[in-house]
């Protein structure tokens, strides 16, 4: 059962930004509103300076999400800023205030905002997807701090976070897994978005997708597509995401290892419309990360029915139960070039796939909301 109506503020990134966080809090806000409450999504006037920013935008070129109402205000920046959006937000008297937390950077904007609000009136959660960052950086646990101490709850993706979070603090917890992504249009046929994206309609084709990050571990998946049973077998990558680190180590080590005709690279931003067709012409999704909490990319192969490949790390063992949606592997090229082979060799998309769909009941948003409506 919902709780009784709440004016909800959804701190954190939403359009014009783009990403993953962005595409999560305003698919959040449709599903609070569907709970039966009044949302503001209050987003960012400057995110990133341009300098701290890896990427080549940070812009979306969609159109505007429909029936969401969203505020650009905060300077992550600006203290003066911080102050002032505070202070107007404590004057609206809001029940309840979400400020999502992703990264120690963003600790001073959001702690100090979530400071001037009247805590009297107004709940102040913590929607935290990682409480220690996956880069980890000089200062980083003094930011959270500041930022959990200002919280009167959080809510977690993974128990993963929610042990971490227990050296931070002692406020209350939920913890629901992250839900499908939902909004990226249907699934597509693999004749179809093979076509689409000009490849071989009889091929195999494993799908990277995502920024490509130093965390993300792709050198794994590259040694493990230079197994010389893996080029017997016909294999290909679909390396699909903007580089966010250092794109000449992963092209020099691709040539070095002899695979550079196995990777089909698309390594720009795919825009919302084009994700379908990545997810639908890939028989299995990898994710071959060093750390991780949870990860909004395997709820994109929930959605499109993608079995998966997945390092046991972080919460990603929670989500993809090995031998069941897939593979749970170690942070080994050998292991995940025997994981790729069996998916082929032993034909294994009927029953991983049938796995795939069972589980992904477990990742609803009407679940999600109703955890988080534990804390209200």
């Amino acid at each position: 059962m919902s709780s009784p109506s709440k004016h909800i503020l959804l701190l954190g990134p939403a359009y014009p930004y783009r990403g993953g966080l962005a595409a999560f809090n305003e698919r959040l806000a449709y599903a609070l509103q569907d709970a039966g409450h009044q949302v503001t999504l209050i987003t960012f006037t400057l995110q990133y300076p341009d300098f701290l920013f890896p990427g080549k935008t940070q812009y979306s070129e969609d159109a505007a999400p429909e029936g969401l109402a969203i505020e650009r205000k905060i300077n992550a920046v600006n203290p003066f800023n911080w102050w002032r959006v505070g202070r107007e937000l404590r004057k609206r008297r809001p029940d309840v205030v979400i400020a999502a937390y992703w990264m120690p950077f963003m600790a001073p904007c959001l702690g100090t905002i979530l400071r001037q609000l009247d805590d009297r009136h107004t709940q102040r959660i913590g929607l935290v997807h990682n409480i220690i960052p996956h880069e980890r950086r000089p200062g980083d646990q003094l930011l959270s701090r500041y930022f959990t101490a200002a919280s009167d709850g959080f809510m977690t993706l993974s128990t993963s976070v929610k042990e971490e979070l227990a050296d931070f603090s002692a406020a209350p917890v939920r913890t629901s897994p992250h839900p499908i992504y939902d909004s990226y249009g249907a699934r597509v046929n693999p004749t179809v978005a093979r076509q689409h994206l000009g490849l071989d309609a009889d091929g195999r084709y494993l799908l990277f997708f995502g920024y490509i990050r130093e965390y993300k571990g792709l050198e794994l998946l590259l040694e493990a597509m230079a197994n010389p049973m893996i080029r017997k077998s016909g294999v290909k990558l679909i390396l699909a995401g903007e580089y966010y680190g250092n794109q000449e180590k992963y092209e020099t080590l691709m040539e070095t290892l002899g695979i550079t005709d196995l990777v089909i690279a698309h390594t720009s931003f795919i825009a919302n419309d084009e994700v379908r067709y990545y997810f639908g012409a890939a028989d299995l999704v990898v994710q071959p990360y060093k750390t991780a909490t949870q990860s909004g990319i395997s709820q994109l192969a929930y959605h499109f029915e993608k079995p998966m490949v997945v390092t046991r790390v972080g919460g990603l063992p929670e989500i993809v139960p090995h031998g069941e949606a897939g593979y749970v592997i170690e942070q080994d090229a050998e292991e995940l070039a025997v994981s790729v082979l069996d998916f082929y060799q032993n034909e294994r998309t009927e029953s991983l796939g049938k796995g795939v769909r069972k589980e992904k009941q477990r990742f609803s948003w009407s679940t999600f909301v109703e955890t988080l409506e534990q804390l209200f």
